[in-house]
């Protein structure tokens, strides 16, 4: 899936399901799963080699013991992270999709639809563009900036 644009691969998802914000959802998810599982697996992976887990182990804990009260807690931080940081580029994707008319059903509202309905008016009346643009723009900076705040706070190499 890396190789293949994101938002690509969500096009042609929705163009094949149609367009709905279930099918939205069904291409955000697909696109966006493999960043979190490859997090997820290098967190494990990482976590799995530490000196607790060692001496769990040979101290006779059993394996799903261990996965509860030593793992999970351990790999939630960079996937909490991980998903603030990708609210973002979820909320960029579903208003290009809805800019590109394969979003939402027209009676809703939806940033990339108020923008793609303003192109016309933009001559004459700019400000019906320029909201709906400021407003996507605040919404996926702020999600980064939570993202950052929370990536600060939960990664234990930084407190120092």
């Amino acid at each position: 899936f890396s190789a293949i644009p994101t938002i690509l691969l969500a096009l042609t998802i929705v163009a094949a399901l149609g367009s709905g914000i279930f099918n939205i959802c069904i291409a955000v998810t697909v696109t966006r799963i493999p960043g979190f599982v490859r997090i997820v697996r290098s967190s494990v992976i990482g976590i799995a080699d530490m000196e607790y887990i060692e001496a769990a182990r040979a101290g006779g804990t059993e394996m799903p013991r261990i996965l509860y009260k030593h793992v999970m807690p351990n790999a939630m931080a960079p996937l909490i992270v991980q998903t603030t940081m990708n609210v973002s580029t979820i909320i960029l994707l579903a208003a290009s999709l809805s800019f590109l008319g394969f979003g939402v059903n027209p009676p809703q509202p939806e940033w990339g639809a108020l923008i793609s309905e303003a192109k016309e008016f933009l001559r004459t009346s700019p400000h019906l563009m320029f909201f709906p643009g400021i407003l996507l723009c605040m919404a996926s900076f702020s999600m980064c900036v939570l993202g950052d705040g929370l990536r600060d706070a939960l990664d234990p190499r930084l407190k120092s």
